[in-house]
């Protein structure tokens, strides 16, 4: 099972990847896939800049969590990393990690600990319109397409957005 565009290509797991994390995951505003350093960077909006004490609230938390699954799954993570950017009024949330080492669930993870501390302050599309079985299709393919990724070296650097409604990958 995997993805196809509408002239009936196959779409290379890396782009799939992309998109599958966007359809399914609706909080994360962009991803980029970095393949020289094998890295994914989740970025998340939030509709207000946080003050310092709950930035390191959230990276301790956040560090921790991750320290703990991956302990328990026997993982060993190459990159953790959060970044903050503060704009006027948003501020971006950026969380790298290694694709060799992360899995569907710990991306599952990520999001419900961005999503319980920062709930009203996440911005983000609604996906109410997909149902169920179309989100674990998509939790599906981004296990297999994870495996995939692992390993190879793509050429491209990619980066995937949603806007309107649609998802977007482009090259960079």
């Amino acid at each position: 099972m995997g993805l196809k565009y509408k002239n009936g290509g196959e779409v290379a797991d890396s782009i799939g990847l992309l998109i599958s994390i966007l359809v399914r995951f609706p909080e994360v505003g962009t991803i980029n896939y970095e393949p020289r350093d094998q890295v994914l960077r989740f970025t998340f909006m939030l509709n207000q800049p946080l003050k310092e004490d709950e930035l390191e609230q959230f990276n301790s938390k956040f560090r921790k969590s991750l320290e703990i699954y991956n302990f328990l799954e026997g993982r060993q993570p190459r990159v953790i990393n959060l970044k903050y950017t503060p704009y006027d009024q948003l501020m971006s949330l950026e969380i790298q990690r290694d694709v060799n080492s992360l899995s569907r669930d710990e991306i599952g993870l990520i999001i419900a600990l961005v999503r319980e501390t920062f709930e009203t302050r996440l911005v983000f599309e609604n996906n109410d319109q997909i149902m169920e079985e179309e989100l674990l299709i998509q939790e599906e393919l981004i296990d297999r397409m994870l495996e995939s990724v692992r390993g190879t070296v793509p050429q491209r650097q990619l980066i995937a957005f949603r806007e309107e409604g649609r998802v977007m990958v482009f090259n960079k």
